[in-house]
């Protein structure tokens, strides 16, 4: 295992820090070159291009002898901020945690995947071809993964996210919205010529406490748990002695299978009051039978690994929604987007051992 805890080390040295979640932000670059370089030297056979300016997604392909079933190994090679952490790009190695910002979330599940595809590309029995796909943008977007969804053909697919080496076939999904409400800026003197926009938010802001508490009292999903909904941001006015003539907030609905932009968009009517709603950036929630063959396989592999469901959104979701079998399998750890990010060395060995077995047997 040495070799594949000395990739994740020079993985979290780089800063990939997502520049549209982060102004000023390095992006992933760097990280990018460094992966394809590294794939090329193992023997894949290695596309690097552009998703967006500066921001390229790989392409690395063990090829097999042809006949045989394809497995893709996803990977994100962003990460959020470092705001608060002192070293965050010095990998530091303590009772078997290697620490530093993206070790969690999620360079360990790239190393990973990295490391079994190298030995893949060394393997002379796979009929079928194992891909690795480093990709851009997971953390605000996923430009990345919906390019790879357009030019990539896979059999299967694992997602190396986090999971604390559980099998994970269902996440949330999530739908990004803004309220907004229009008042009459005046001086904080005139009464009668200003409207107070931030208080005509007020209705809906108990609209959406109300409809939080009703989507955490129904039955909800067996592995996910119930839906939810919050306020994120809020801004407006101008100073302290005037009617504010403008609101605006920013929120989240998570959301379970089946609960659609659409569904979300008539919650949204019936709670906004006399605010305006608009229906942003969403991801539909994912789900996968616990029967299909990539599951089982994983699941084998890895012990009889227990099935779970995950709160947070993940690539996945886009995978599965192209027609690609997708299951999430990684390792365990602390931190993601938080000041300590950690992640269990054992663990990475262990999903790096599980993803080569898969390989071998899904590919033949």
């Amino acid at each position: 295992m040495k070799e594949l805890f000395e990739l994740l080390g020079d993985l979290v040295r780089i800063d990939s820090v997502n520049p549209e979640l982060v102004p000023g932000g390095a992006g992933e670059a760097e990280i990018a070159h460094f992966v394809a370089g590294w794939l090329a030297r193992a023997g894949l056979e290695v596309e690097l291009y552009e998703v967006a300016p500066g921001r390229p997604n790989v392409i690395g392909t063990a090829r097999g002898s042809g006949g045989g079933r394809s497995l893709l190994l996803n990977a994100h090679t962003d990460t959020v901020g470092v705001e608060g952490m002192e070293r965050p790009h010095e990998p530091v190695v303590s009772d078997g945690r290697l620490y530093g910002r993206g070790a969690y979330d999620m360079k360990a599940g790239l190393a990973a995947a990295m490391w079994a595809g190298a030995a893949a590309a060394r393997e002379a029995t796979l009929n079928g071809d194992v891909i690795v796909t480093a990709v851009v943008d997971e953390e605000l977007a996923s430009i990345g993964t919906e390019s790879v969804a357009e030019r990539v053909r896979a059999d299967a697919a694992i997602v190396t996210e986090p999971t604390e080496l559980c099998v994970a076939v269902a996440h949330k999904g999530f739908v990004g919205f803004e309220l907004e409400t229009r008042g009459r800026a005046a001086h904080g003197s005139r009464p009668d010529l200003g409207i107070d926009a931030i208080a005509r938010m007020g209705h809906a802001l108990v609209g959406i406490e109300a409809l939080d508490r009703s989507l955490r009292g129904r039955p909800g999903h067996e592995l996910l748990g119930t839906g939810s909904i919050h306020a994120s941001l809020i801004e407006g006015g101008q100073e302290f002695s005037s009617y504010p003539g403008r609101c605006l907030l920013t929120g989240e609905r998570r959301t379970l299978p089946g609960e659609t932009p659409t569904l979300v968009a008539g919650e949204l009517r019936e709670l906004a009051g006399e605010a305006e709603a608009r229906v942003g950036i969403h991801r539909d929630a994912f789900e996968i039978d616990p029967g299909e063959p990539i599951v089982e396989l994983v699941r084998r592999h890895a012990g009889e690994a227990k099935i779970v469901g995950m709160p947070f959104w993940a690539d996945s979701g886009l995978l599965g929604a192209a027609g690609i079998p997708t299951v999430l399998f990684g390792p365990g750890g602390e931190g993601a987007h938080a000041v300590v990010e950690w992640v269990d060395l054992d663990q990475v060995g262990r999903c790096a051992e599980v993803l080569l077995a898969v390989a071998r047997e899904f590919c033949a």
